[in-house]
């Protein structure tokens, strides 16, 4: 593809989107849109979890790991990922692939929702994701995760964008919902 079309078509799907007046509008559209590509990614990873076999998420995370567990045995994020990939079996592996799906399949249904500018949206998203923040600080406690900290800090900061969003949102339509 010719990169000047690409441009061309991204500033057009930008603009048809997207209309940021300040940088926390521009941070709320890059934060939204990360959610729907996680959702994305979600839905994918929930889809491969029911239609690969154990042993073949087994082999495949051997592969990626082997050469930096061979320049590194310590390190974490392999160790991390084979681990997971050997507890991924019967019950644990249905319930992940549902889990998955199933949050998937909501943010990305939210989101889009919500860059459409249905007002019902925001404050459902908000909840979603407060109900995930709640459960992320349990998990932070039990694990002392980074990732999973530095996770819910993104998702508190979306919820207030969300919130600040949805106020602008209603004043816009004269607090008329729109669904």
């Amino acid at each position: 593809m010719d990169p000047g079309l690409f441009t061309w078509a991204v500033y057009n799907f930008y603009m048809a989107w997207f209309k940021p007046k300040n940088l926390l509008d521009r941070t709320f559209e890059i934060g939204i849109i990360l959610k729907g590509l996680d959702g994305l990614l979600e839905t994918i990873g929930g889809l491969l979890l029911l239609f690969v076999s154990p042993e073949t998420i087994n082999n495949l995370a051997m592969a990626l790991t082997r050469d930096e567990l061979s320049e590194d045995p310590h390190d974490f994020i392999a160790n991390h990922i084979l681990n997971t990939a050997h507890g991924l079996t019967g019950q644990g592996l249905l319930f992940g692939a549902l889990y998955l799906l199933a949050h998937g399949v909501v943010k990305i249904v939210l989101v889009l929702a919500v860059l459409k500018n249905k007002l019902w949206a925001y404050p459902a998203i908000i909840a979603f994701l407060l109900i995930f923040i709640v459960y992320q600080i349990y998990r932070v406690v039990l694990d002392h995760s980074l990732g999973l900290t530095a996770l819910t800090i993104f998702d508190c900061i979306i919820v207030w964008l969300t919130w600040r969003e949805y106020g602008l949102q209603k004043q816009r339509q004269g607090g008329q919902s729109q669904v």
